[in-house]
């Protein structure tokens, strides 16, 4: 293979994964760690990838995470089908955490329907569209996060010391089948590994757009998920390697 053609091979992997162990490169294309260097310097001078320790990212990987609206707008009836399934699984007379992120915001919308539940949010959007609910509403006080509109920090934390729930509703930004379940920022992280641990019933809101890039920070393996709703963009190997993990994945 000609340096040009193994460059193109590595655009065309960062394009799908996003992400790339040197080793894996390595395998997949067959040559030594010396050329490996090599054309990993030529793409980084050029600005088509960046280098990490240990491997290589895209360089739209490092241009941070689209805002809240930006994400209100992108496939939105898939979001509200996944929401549409979470919210058919939750019992009445529950207690729920809701994480933040559009597709739990589709899940709350629903479950606030519901006089029998109890909902425990860090999400703004959420809580204003809770304002007139049927159901109970209790909201997290912390450090607004603009980004995401999330309550997240030290407060928010020390609240949830207090707090359980029954059931936990999690959305994640990046997805992949060895480094688990991901989000981009470490205060975000930390309300997400909180509400897992005070939860009985862990549930996974995320779309398969996610799937095989992991964003920045992992904030969970699949095995600490009871289920996952996703759609059917997910590869069906990955499908059931995840399943083997111990996690349920349910189809919309």
């Amino acid at each position: 293979m000609f340096a040009q053609e193994r460059f193109q091979a590595i655009d065309r992997l960062l394009q799908r994964d996003r992400r790339l162990s040197v080793q894996s490169l390595r395998k997949t294309l067959g040559v030594s760690p010396a050329t490996l260097r090599r054309d990993l310097a030529d793409l980084e001078e050029k600005g088509r990838v960046v280098r990490v320790h240990g491997g290589v990212m895209h360089p739209n990987y490092l241009q941070g995470e689209p805002s809240f609206d930006q994400k209100t707008v992108q496939g939105m009836e898939l979001k509200r089908k996944i929401a549409q399934a979470a919210a058919a699984m939750v019992p009445d007379h529950a207690t729920v955490f809701v994480d933040s992120g559009t597709t739990c915001l589709e899940a709350g919308r629903l479950l606030g329907e519901r006089a029998t539940l109890t909902l425990i949010t860090n999400s703004i959007p959420l809580a204003h569209q809770l304002a007139r609910a049927k159901a109970r509403v209790l909201c997290l006080g912390g450090e607004l996060r603009g980004i995401s509109s999330a309550l997240v920090g030290s407060f928010a934390l020390s609240w949830l010391d207090s707090l359980r729930a029954d059931w936990a509703l999690i959305g994640a930004s990046g997805l992949h089948l060895t480094e688990g379940v991901s989000t981009t920022e470490l205060n975000e992280a930390a309300i997400k590994r909180q509400f897992l641990a005070r939860a009985t019933k862990k549930v996974l809101l995320a779309d398969s757009l996610k799937w095989s890039k992991p964003a920045a920070i992992r904030f969970a393996e699949w095995n600490q998920f009871d289920d996952w709703i996703t759609n059917r963009g997910v590869p069906e190997a990955s499908i059931r390697n995840v399943r083997k993990q111990g996690t349920n994945v349910n189809l919309v």
